[in-house]
């Protein structure tokens, strides 16, 4: 999809220097692939209540080496 934008300049370079990429195409692509990806994630907070920890899971000891997993 061809499309024209106005960026705010100091960004883009900011984003440049943070990626390393070259060219606006390949900024403006990751940016959208980040994007898309970051607002997928599962919010933890919407796990609440699903599954749980079992009544002998003991975390020192699997440290220690002790105990099942």
């Amino acid at each position: 999809m061809r499309t024209n934008i106005v960026l705010d300049d100091t960004l883009v370079m900011e984003a440049f220097r943070l990626t390393g990429l070259k060219t606006k195409r390949e900024l403006i692509l990751q940016a959208l692939k980040e994007m898309v990806e970051n607002r997928q994630r599962l919010d933890l907070r919407e796990l609440r209540g699903i599954g749980g920890f079992r009544h002998d899971y003991d975390h020192k000891a699997l440290r220690a080496g002790e105990g099942k997993p």
